[in-house]
């Protein structure tokens, strides 16, 4: 896999992750833990996207 179609694998994950957040949080009964969760994965991809970019 080289470089470009793996940052474009990561940044669909990370979109993937937003709208699981976004839904979420639409949800009343929505556990806390693993919307905090949901967010760390997301900003562990962003880290790593920006990472990998800047390389």
């Amino acid at each position: 896999m080289n470089l470009s179609s793996h940052l474009q694998e990561l940044r669909r994950k990370h979109q993937a992750l937003s709208d699981q957040v976004e839904e979420a949080q639409r949800t009343p009964s929505a556990d806390d833990f693993r919307i905090a969760d949901l967010k760390k994965q997301k900003l562990r991809l962003k880290e790593q996207i920006e990472r990998l970019s800047q390389a």
